[in-house]
């Protein structure tokens, strides 16, 4: 997990988002720095996934601009992309591959590897055992586990997680706040859309959509 006395800081300006000629949401303005956790919420369909993503700069909004430490995205976009972590709605994880597979290559694949036993990474959410498994023989709450595990391998300042808590048993569950809070106190920050009432003391909340 990140560990930095670094001070990182967030800011969306007059953000607006259409999709299919609905306009999902617009002039949305919010802040976030070291230390703070936010969660997106609003409707189905309300434009939760698709800021994630805009945040994520791996699309753009119709209107407005998205800084990173006062930097607009889109000009410091490596720079950004190594303080960032991305877990989707899906876990994004291969299913022909092991648990272990997955992690290497998504540590491979990190500008901030952490070097931490692979084992001991997927002991940490609960896999103990099934390291050498086809990750698509595991459950779908074993699969995010595998997802989440991706946290551990990789110092990010920026967690960016869309419905992190989906298919995740009351363990799981617990084992993520206690991350988020671990997370925002190394200084650290994540913003994440969930329907599930998270207990976070370091948590705010962002209500978006037009309906």
């Amino acid at each position: 997990m990140s560990n930095t006395s670094l001070i990182n800081n967030i800011k969306i300006e007059n953000l607006q988002c259409i999709r299919d000629d609905r306009v999902l949401f617009n002039d949305l303005n919010f802040s976030l720095s070291t230390g703070e956790l936010l969660q997106v919420e609003g409707h189905n369909g309300s434009g939760k996934t698709s800021l994630l993503r805009i945040l994520c700069g791996l699309t753009l909004p119709t209107e407005g601009f998205v800084y990173w430490n006062n930097e607009d995205i889109q000009k410091v976009q490596e720079e950004y992309w190594a303080d960032l972590a991305y877990i989707g709605h899906h876990p994004g994880i291969k299913g022909e591959l092991t648990p272990l597979e997955n992690l290497a290559i998504a540590r491979s694949l990190s500008k901030q590897p952490i070097n931490i036993e692979l084992n001991n990474a997927l002991d940490q959410v609960g896999l103990y055992g099934f390291e050498d498994v086809p990750t698509h023989t595991l459950s779908a709450g074993q699969q995010r586990r595998v997802a989440l595990a991706r946290l551990l391998v990789s110092k990010t300042a920026l967690w960016i997680l869309d419905e992190p808590f989906t298919a995740l048993d009351k363990t799981a569950i617990k084992m993520l706040e206690n991350w988020l809070e671990k997370h925002a106190k190394q200084g650290g920050m994540a913003i994440l859309t969930s329907h599930h009432s998270i207990n976070c003391n370091r948590i705010s909340s962002l209500q978006i959509g037009n309906w």
